[in-house]
C-alpha cells in the first residue's frame, strides 16, 4: 500500500503565493489553521502526484477523506485535523470540499467557460477561507459572500500565472474554451515558449473577470469582527490585486508574475495597514454621522 506521506512535494506553507497563517493571525488560531493546511497540502501533492496514475490518485484521496471522518485507517495529516475540529467544534466539511476539488482535478481537465470554472472554485477555494473564518467565530451569512470572492480570485489567480506549467506538467487547462474560441486562440498554444497575441486576449479576459470578483471582494475585511484576521485579508486583498494588475501587461507563460520578496512584504503590509487604520477610523466616523 501506498503511504501518503511518500506523496509529499516538500512544499510548505511558505511556499504558497499567498499568506497561510501568518503572524498577524493569534496563535491561538494559527493551530487548527495549519492542521487544515497540513491536510490540503497532502491532498494537493496527492492529485499533482507525477508518476501515481489516475486510480492511484483517487484512491488515495478517498483514503484521506475516510480518515478525516474516522472510517478508515489513520492517516497523520487527517487525525491532527479531525482533533482540531473536534477541539474547536469546526466542521470538517470544508476540508471534505477540497477532496472533492482534487478528485476533480484528477478526472476534470478542461473548463467550458467562466460558470464552470466558478464552480471548481467553490469546492477548490472557497472552503479554506470559511473554514479560517470559523476558526476565528465570524458569522457566515456576514462575511462568506465576500470571502468566496476573494478565494476564487485567488484560485483564478494561481491558474493564470501557471497557465503554461500546468498545461505542460499534468495537461490542465483552466483558461476556458468559452474564452479560448472567443479570441480564435488554441489549447496548445499554453505550450509556447510565448503566448501569441490570441492566447494573451484570452487570459487577459479571466483577468478582467478576476478583477471584478476582487471588487466584490474588497469589504470583506472591513466585516470581519478579528482585527487580526481583518488585517490578514486587508494583506491579501491588496497582494491579489497587485497580481492581477501584472496580468494585465505580462505573459505569464514567459514572465514573471508574482512580485519578488520585496514587494510581496511591501503590498501585504499596505492591505495590513489599511484594514486597521479604516478599523480605527470607522467607530469615529460613526459617531460623527450619529451626532450630525
Amino acid at each position: 500500500m501506498i503511504d501518503i506521506a511518500d506523496t509529499s512535494s516538500g512544499k510548505t506553507h511558505r511556499d504558497e503565493n499567498f499568506p497561510v497563517a501568518s503572524v498577524l493571525i493569534a496563535p491561538q488560531n494559527r493551530a487548527p489553521i495549519m492542521a487544515f493546511y497540513d491536510f490540503v497540502r497532502a491532498a494537493d501533492d496527492i492529485s499533482d502526484h507525477p508518476t501515481l496514475t489516475r486510480q492511484q490518485k483517487l484512491d488515495l484521496l478517498e483514503r484521506l477523506d475516510l480518515a478525516l471522518m474516522n472510517r478508515g485507517p489513520e492517516e497523520p495529516v487527517a487525525t491532527r485535523l479531525r482533533d482540531a475540529c473536534r477541539a474547536r467544534r469546526l466542521d470538517p466539511q470544508h476540508a471534505r470540499d477540497l477532496i472533492t476539488a482534487f478528485m476533480r482535478d484528477v478526472t476534470y481537465l478542461r473548463y467550458r467557460d467562466w460558470d464552470d470554472l466558478i464552480y471548481y472554485c467553490r469546492y477548490s477555494a472557497m472552503p479554506v477561507g470559511r473554514f479560517v473564518c470559523d476558526v476565528h467565530g465570524e458569522k457566515p451569512e456576514r462575511v462568506w459572500a465576500a470571502n468566496d470572492a476573494l478565494c476564487a480570485a485567488l484560485q483564478v489567480i494561481n491558474h493564470l500565472q501557471d497557465c503554461g506549467k500546468d498545461y505542460r506538467n499534468l495537461d490542465r487547462v483552466y483558461v476556458t474554451a468559452e474564452s479560448l474560441a472567443a479570441h480564435g486562440a488554441r489549447v496548445e498554444m499554453l505550450a509556447e515558449a510565448r503566448a501569441p497575441a490570441p492566447l494573451l486576449a484570452a487570459i487577459r479576459d479571466l483577468n478582467e473577470k478576476t478583477e471584478a470578483l476582487l471588487a466584490q471582494a474588497r469589504p470583506f475585511a472591513d466585516l470581519i469582527s478579528d482585527t487580526r484576521l481583518a488585517m490578514e485579508v486587508g494583506a491579501i486583498q491588496v497582494l491579489a490585486e497587485t497580481l492581477t494588475a501584472r496580468l494585465r501587461v505580462a505573459d505569464p507563460l514567459c514572465d514573471k508574475v508574482h512580485a519578488g520578496k520585496l514587494g510581496f512584504a511591501f503590498a501585504g503590509v499596505r492591505g495590513a495597514l489599511g484594514a486597521l487604520v479604516r478599523r480605527a477610523v470607522r467607530p469615529r466616523r460613526a459617531a460623527a454621522d450619529a451626532t450630525s
